[in-house]
């Protein structure tokens, strides 16, 4: 038995050496199995967790274990000779087993090369299969190209959808948006290898499938209804850090499903109708606005100056991105971005004036990050060390995390590696600097027959309490009844 092993073994090593082609493949093909096969099982245990891991495994060793094999199968069929490519061959085996006292030889023969081949098979499927999911991870998407990605990364993972992996929006259902993602996907990493990409990464993203189709994959639009009270924590710059609230209901309302009539926020997506706009490529100001109604009729807003927007102008149906254009990879400004770590209490109250000096410290510019943490520490130290000695004697381990928390405001938001500041993505959600919904609400739109669209803020949202001292919420509802009472 173990003279028939090594004899086979020769076979296999005379096999493989007859060509240099083979040779090649037959050493990657050695060396790779094993490696592929501890790699394999580390990898599905979550033994290690760095993301360049599963890089090496799928997008480095598979693709070169497969190009072993087809090496040695290429040496064997165009290389070698032709008593190589005669052992793959039927006539091969008829005669050999036609000779008296073959066929254990060849039964065996054909056992190992049946096992040798069997095991090629799953370890090349698994790595297939594997290595394609591999590319639809989390951390493939974000953590793999790390300094194009790390702002969409951190953004993403401090959202209110950072449990739904990123394929479930940038990846639609069938062939098609396959394919398109994955072209999609090779021409950024070949902007990455060769540092071509934009800094910052340019929106509206439109090689995204359309918006309707990802969100209400969860977010029904027939459940769209009826109002949400809001509370905004906001924190003023004075010595106390005062703690005040807006407070309003917001009028969700209902895109007119269900035999719901549409009214409020989502009356825009309604089926009974259709709102298309023609804006700017960044969709920030706009120029035309044309509703179609029930019956068909159309009535256009026009704005009068437009001339800023000539060449630049696009037309688009209105859908959920246009409004809710940052859904997971939300910026925070500076203000909300410290009212948010006050609020949590990421940052102490109780230190004096951190609000008015954090927000001095994190609107600087820094060229780097880790530049913006030292010198936002020292600034901070700095100022509490001849303003409030005190503090700095009695509550340095309370100063020390107050003074974490605001470089923590900083690095999940600004990464000027990539030339994002606070100002550079903005969200329509909301109506600062004139942005959002004043985009449309505003008196510059008119129609032929003199309408301009509405401008009453009551149409989205009634306003309870505005920047008054924090006090129970029920307190604030009651005291809305009876005022309306």
């Amino acid at each position: 038995m173990a003279e028939l092993s090594t004899t086979i073994i020769k076979k296999l090593i005379n096999f493989f050496t007859r060509s240099r082609c083979s040779l090649l493949g037959g050493i990657i093909v050695v060396i790779l199995f094993p490696i592929l096969l501890v790699s394999i099982l580390l990898d599905m245990q979550g033994i290690v967790e760095n993301p360049y891991f599963g890089f090496l495994i799928y997008m480095i060793m598979g693709p070169l274990f497969v190009i072993g094999l087809l090496l040695i199968i290429g040496g064997t069929l165009f290389c070698g000779g032709k008593e190589d490519i005669g052992i793959i061959v039927v006539e091969y085996f008829q005669e050999q087993l036609s000779r008296p006292g073959r066929f254990t030889r060849i039964r065996r023969f054909v056992f190992l090369t049946s096992l040798i081949t069997f095991m090629t098979f799953v370890v090349v499927g698994v790595v297939t299969y594997t290595g394609f999911h591999y590319t639809e991870t989390v951390s493939f998407c974000g953590q793999f190209c790390h300094t194009v990605m790390e702002p969409e990364y951190v953004t993403y993972k401090n959202s209110p959808h950072s449990q739904v992996p990123c394929v479930e929006c940038h990846i639609g259902e069938g062939a098609e948006w396959l394919t398109r993602s994955k072209f999609s996907g090779a021409r950024q990493l070949f902007a990455v290898v060769f540092d071509s990409y934009d800094r910052p990464i340019s929106t509206p993203i439109r090689a995204l499938r359309p918006s309707r189709a990802t969100c209400e994959g969860c977010h029904r639009p027939e459940v769209f209804h009826g109002d949400k009270l809001y509370v905004n924590d906001k924190f003023l710059p004075d010595e106390k850090n005062t703690h005040v609230q807006t407070v309003m209901v917001m009028r969700i309302g209902s895109g007119g499903y269900s035999g719901r009539e549409a009214h409020g926020i989502h009356w825009h997506v309604s089926e009974n109708h259709s709102v298309s706009y023609v804006a700017s490529s960044d969709r920030e100001n706009m120029a035309k606005v044309t509703l179609v109604n029930a019956a068909n009729q159309k009535k256009v807003y026009r704005r009068e100056d437009v001339s800023a927007l000539v060449g630049t102008m696009e037309e688009r149906l209105m859908d959920c991105v246009d409004c809710h254009n940052r859904p997971s990879h939300i910026f925070k400004g500076p203000e909300a971005a410290l009212d948010e770590k006050l609020s949590t209490g990421i940052i102490p109250r109780e230190i004096p004036y951190i609000k008015r000096q954090a927000l001095a410290a994190i609107t600087r510019k820094y060229s780097s990050q880790d530049i913006a943490r030292r010198s936002i520490a020292k600034e901070l130290m700095d100022w509490y060390r001849q303003q409030y000695p005190e503090i700095v004697a009695q509550q340095k381990d309370v100063l020390a995390r107050a003074v974490m928390g605001v470089q923590e405001a900083y690095v999940e938001n600004v990464f000027p590696g990539m030339n994002i500041d606070w100002e550079t993505y903005v969200s329509f959600t909301c109506h600062i600097n004139n942005g959002g919904c004043f985009r449309c609400h505003n008196d510059e739109f008119k129609s032929e027959d003199g309408d301009t669209i509405t401008t009453d803020c009551n149409a989205c949202h009634i306003i309870l309490a505005e920047e008054e001292p924090a006090r129970d919420i029920i307190e604030i509802l009651k005291g809305s009844s009876s005022a309306g009472m």
